[in-house]
Parts: structure tokens; sequence; C-alpha cells
């Protein structure tokens, strides 16, 4: 979608506007609708607390099976959902489409690219957990989740060990009745 508005932030001519309280904003967005990369950095943990505090997050799932129909697992290293088996995932970023966002995460999460186009959406969830990204209850967080199944070859992952410690291939038959796999990744191959 194109905004050609000149008043609206990324209409044409547009770069920046007043806000009622005298905040300056800048033009995030070019002309064309595409962000600007410098808004992809991750926040900083005050900031990002404050979001997770207020508001829901919106992320990616990536439900990726090899060739025999097994789902890749990871053992999850950090709140929420710390010691589960869950699939590999991450928050979309501000100002980030949904193509860099996907081909981004696949490559924190896989270690290698992976085009939108590969995947089908499987549907949108909601994920609600009673702690945050420290594990402090204070504040609890909630997922808006775009679910993803792709196939991929086995050999062609180069996976990460920053979100997950270990990995496992694992069939949709034996997820539902694994303790150790979290509720919220079962709930993916219920029908």
């Amino acid at each position: 979608m194109r905004i050609d508005h000149p008043s609206c932030i990324g209409g044409a001519g547009a770069s920046d506007r007043s806000a009622p309280d005298g905040i300056r904003l800048q033009n995030r967005f070019n002309t064309d609708g595409a962000s600007n990369t410098h808004l992809f950095a991750p926040l900083d943990t005050q900031t990002f607390a404050a979001v997770v505090a207020n508001a829901p997050l919106v992320s990616i799932d990536l439900i990726v099976e090899d060739a025999q129909g097994a789902v890749l697992l990871g053992w999850r290293n950090n709140p929420p959902a710390k010691g589960c088996w869950f699939v590999p995932g991450g928050r979309i970023r501000k100002g980030e489409r949904l193509d860099g966002a996907f081909s981004r995460i696949a490559i924190d999460e896989l270690g290698r690219p992976v085009a939108r186009t590969q995947g089908r959406l499987l549907g949108v969830h909601e994920h609600f957990y009673a702690t945050n990204f420290i594990g402090a209850t204070d504040a609890a967080t909630h997922y808006v989740v775009l679910a993803y199944r792709l196939q991929l070859e086995r050999e062609s992952l180069k996976l990460p060990v920053q979100q997950h410690s270990r990995y496992i291939w694992m069939q949709p038959g034996l997820l539902a009745g694994n303790p150790d796999v979290h509720p919220y990744t079962q709930a993916y191959f219920q029908n």
C-alpha cells in the first residue's frame, strides 16, 4: 500500500511533523513505503520492558519440517517458555516489513536466510505468558504470532545456541504427549 497524502508520515514530501505535545516525529518511511534500515535495531532492555508491559508483541514462529515430516524444536534458554521444547521464531521489529522480518528471523534462528514465500501461513495465534523476557512476574507477555510452516533440509541449517541450547527433530504425533514440549508448540499440530 502506498500513502501519497503529503500530511501523512511517509507521504510524498513529508519529512517530519510536530506532534500535539511538541515532540518532533521523524519520517520513518521512504515514500515507497519501505522502512529505513536503522529502525530495525532491537530496543534497549528498559524500553523493551516498557513495551512488553504495555503492548502485545507481534512475532513469527517457524514450523520447520524435514523431508520425513519431523519438526525442528529447540530447548529454550530464555523466558518466557524457558526450559521447554519450542519451535524457532522471533519478534517483528518496528518498521520492518514481513518479508524482511521473516528472512532476518530465519537467519537468527536457523542460520540461513529463507524467503517468506517458501513458507505457508498456518494462521494467527495468541500466546500469553505470566512472565516477561527476564522472568519477572510483574509484567506478563502477550504475543500475536504468525505461524509459518516450511520444509527445509536438515543439512542446510546452522542452528545457533543463543535462544535454544540444543535441538531435536520430532514427529508431530509425538509432540502432543510430550510434557517437555510447550503447549503453544503443541497447539500448532492439533486439528
